[in-house]
């Protein structure tokens, strides 16, 4: 009776966990896809290519003066090439930092400061955005209008070679993606996804968002959506990008790695989430570093290249320190020591662009190393000199 007593209380707990990080969607992906793991050729060398990407946010909570953003944006400028220029790939590469700017947010100072960060060879600008109970046809026109300011007054972003469309990476604020929020705020369009590909998006880089609601069911994937215009959280499920095979649906998801780090336990008991976020309390040791190779989000048939994308909200200042400070550096001090041997393991430091430009290499049975795909389709964007 005693133990019956003792089972029921740790499954009421298992459940009352599961619930509150919202983990019963998606954990039953991830237990598969731990029996599931694809055999390497251990006599091969395994590519591991990093991508950091950042919901850049200059007026995050709202400051009452512009001095407050310029302060936010002169230090990473000052502050991210002095700790990046230290730090190379495999390749020569200095880490990439792919800054995601809010169209709301737009302020034309900020952006030419950050397009000259990048012409410097630091990163690449791409497309955020915050709304709610929008419109496909706002929607549309927002982002088209922003990503032509962004191509035509600081350099980023570029066309498609054949189809001569601009092109553009997402994410989505507050990770409701295709109207993915549970009461539906902050969206509001049900067709997200067909007005992305509409509208240029080559891929988008929400996820993952655990432990919040929005997190979808797919996991450590990299997989087409196709949008069901009637519903919300088309992203939820779709088809894996795989060798040899060909673009599906809407929209290209890349996740980056979700699992359990039992080395951190919360009460002593619970696995602490692994989600990729980098921020204060949330460092990114070497064990962090560790579960992001072993998540494994490749394209399928392709289990050597191994993709890692990270996130964070760089302009906190709570934060500034981490990112822009020792436990970064650190982390890329352990990349290049762990996995930038020459022999089992080569790093490469990669922005979004070149990240999907790897990505869609590897579907075309492109071999070798990924670092010759850099500009497989997209080229690499000028950045004007202002």
């Amino acid at each position: 009776m005693i133990i019956l007593i003792l089972f029921l209380i740790a499954l009421y707990l298992f459940i009352w966990v599961l619930k509150k990080k919202n983990m019963q969607h998606w954990l039953p992906q991830y237990i598969k896809q731990g029996f599931n793991q694809p055999k390497a050729d251990a006599g091969k060398t395994k590519h591991v290519i990093f991508s950091f990407v950042d919901h850049y946010e200059p007026q995050w909570g709202k400051p009452n003066s512009i001095d407050v953003e310029r302060s936010r944006v002169d230090r990473w400028c000052a502050d991210y090439p002095a700790m990046a220029s230290k730090h190379v790939d495999a390749n020569g590469i200095h880490p990439q930092h792919t800054f995601f700017y809010p169209e709301e947010e737009y302020r034309f100072e900020h952006l030419d400061k950050i397009a000259a960060l990048c012409r410097d060879g630091f990163g690449e600008i791409e497309v955020h955005l915050h709304h709610d109970d929008d419109t496909s046809d706002n929607l549309r026109a927002s982002i088209t209008q922003f990503c032509h300011v962004l191509h035509n007054d600081h350099g980023a972003l570029s066309h498609h070679p054949e189809t001569g469309q601009l092109m553009y990476g997402f994410i989505h604020g507050n990770w409701t993606l295709d109207n993915s929020g549970p009461d539906g705020k902050l969206c509001g369009v049900n067709d997200e996804l067909i007005v992305l590909r509409e509208t240029g998006c080559y891929a988008d880089f929400t996820y993952p968002s655990a432990p919040h609601s929005t997190q979808p069911k797919t996991i450590n994937s990299i997989y087409y959506a196709k949008d069901d215009p009637e519903q919300p959280k088309s992203h939820d499920t779709g088809v894996d990008v795989r060798v040899g095979g060909k673009a599906w649906g809407d929209l290209m998801i890349v996740n980056g790695p979700l699992m359990l780090n039992w080395k951190k336990l919360k009460k002593g008991i619970f696995p602490q989430i692994e989600n990729s976020d980098i921020r204060k309390g949330m460092e990114p040791t070497p064990d962090r570093v560790d579960l992001w190779v072993k998540a494994n989000v490749h394209v399928k048939g392709q289990p050597d290249w191994i993709f890692i994308k990270v996130h964070t909200h760089g302009t906190q200042e709570r934060d500034m320190d981490v990112l822009l400070g020792k436990p970064v550096d650190d982390m890329f001090s352990y990349l290049e020591s762990t996995y930038n041997d020459g022999e089992q393991y080569q790093l490469h430091y990669v922005n979004s662009r070149e990240m999907y430009n790897m990505i869609k290499a590897a579907e075309a049975n492109k071999t070798g190393s990924p670092h010759q795909y850099r500009d497989y389709i997209l080229p690499k964007p000028t950045f004007i000199a202002k």
